[in-house]
């Protein structure tokens, strides 16, 4: 593992750990390269910080990995993140990119007639209930320590957020995910994937430094083709996005902009099922 990639992975454990600014910035300006303007890293979106592809992804051609049978798998777009209410509302992704571009995702994968699968997948932060390792108990502990939500509150905290509520159709596959950054482990994923011939994966989500490359990773593991649209995905803080979505797509999956996914199914859109 090279410097940069050991100091990405390294911030992404501290970040719910520890929560320092400092850290974070410092981070950032040494091991990124991103500028070490605060204002100007407080700027960047995820839409303004797509990388170029990796050399190796150049070497392909998307519009064909696109056509083959493909699944949309959308990643704790709960409530949770989207809502002032919600455990991680002061995140505010509701005023980021992600929301608008995973709707504009999801209804363009509607219209292909490639799309076999569409899985909403949820991540509750409330995990008292979960089976726990001695390191999962305290850093779920932390996660939601000093919120006071009532089991009503903390079951629509989980919800899908509405906007894409109501883009859910029959057939659709709705679960929590149980591990801590994998929906392939302990859930009907592998099955439905499986079972429907699917080749290529399209991700959306929160976080894109988190839950989101970590299935992103899972699913190359797996023999699949993952594709992360990069502005429908958030990490914690807008900062961070830039070095997150150059890691995802130097070592594992080509990251595209919803704007781009749309053009390269567009000749997939009228193509026959395999």
């Amino acid at each position: 593992m090279n410097e940069e990639n050991r100091q990405a992975a390294d911030l992404s454990r501290r970040r719910f750990l520890a929560n320092t600014a400092a850290v974070l910035a410092g981070a950032s300006a040494v091991g990124f390269g991103v500028e070490t303007s605060k204002a100007t890293e407080t700027a960047v979106s995820a839409a303004g910080a797509i990388p170029e592809p990796a050399p190796q992804w150049k070497k392909l051609d998307l519009t064909e990995i696109l056509s083959r049978p493909a699944a949309f798998v959308s990643i704790s777009q709960n409530k949770s993140l989207y809502e002032t209410w919600g455990a991680q509302g002061a995140e505010k992704h509701r005023e980021r990119t992600s929301l608008p571009a995973t709707i504009k995702v999801v209804k363009a994968a509607r219209a292909a007639k490639n799309f076999r699968s569409f899985s909403w997948i949820g991540y509750e932060v409330f995990r008292e209930n979960y089976p726990q390792s001695a390191f999962d108990k305290v850093q779920y502990e932390t996660w939601v320590q000093g919120l006071n939500f009532s089991a009503e509150k903390k079951k629509a905290d989980n919800e899908l957020v509405d906007e894409l509520k109501a883009l859910v159709e029959p057939g659709d596959l709705q679960f929590n995910e149980l591990a801590l950054q994998s929906s392939f482990i302990g859930t009907q994923l592998p099955l439905e994937l499986s079972r429907k011939r699917i080749e290529t994966i399209v991700f959306t989500g929160i976080h894109l430094d988190w839950c989101v490359e970590g299935n992103t990773r899972a699913a190359r593991d797996n023999g699949y083709l993952p594709i992360v649209i990069g502005d429908a995905c958030d990490c914690q803080k807008p900062e961070e996005e830039p070095a997150a979505l150059r890691r995802i797509n130097n070592f594992f999956a080509p990251v595209i902009s919803s704007h781009d996914f749309v053009k390269l199914l567009q000749p997939s859109a009228t193509a026959v099922q395999r």
